[in-house]
């Protein structure tokens, strides 16, 4: 892909990430809330497009923030995984 191509990526993904946060910010929903996992799929959005923006971002890969992208989605996933353990996945990260 020409670096080009990536950075009309990036841009799009700027867009998106604008809306998703947007809506994450917006979501009234606390922890204890029926609609609280409605909210975290917005959070999982937002880390999701914040990992493609890392991949591909042009250059060389940040080996730290695909860490920290990776963290955040397994963090945020373990809420609609529970048996899949991810939270303890992610202390190897940084090992």
């Amino acid at each position: 892909m020409k670096e080009e191509d990536k950075l009309k990526l990036l841009k799009i993904s700027w867009e998106l990430h604008d809306q998703v946060e947007t809506a994450y910010l917006n979501h009234q929903a606390k922890q204890s809330d029926d609609d609280w996992l409605e909210k975290q799929r917005f959070l999982l959005a937002d880390m999701a497009l914040h990992l493609l923006q890392t991949a591909i971002k042009p250059g060389e890969l940040k080996l730290e923030k695909l860490r920290d992208n990776l963290h955040a989605i397994l963090t945020i996933s373990d809420q609609f995984l529970p048996e899949a353990d991810l939270k303890k996945a992610t202390k190897k990260l940084y090992d």
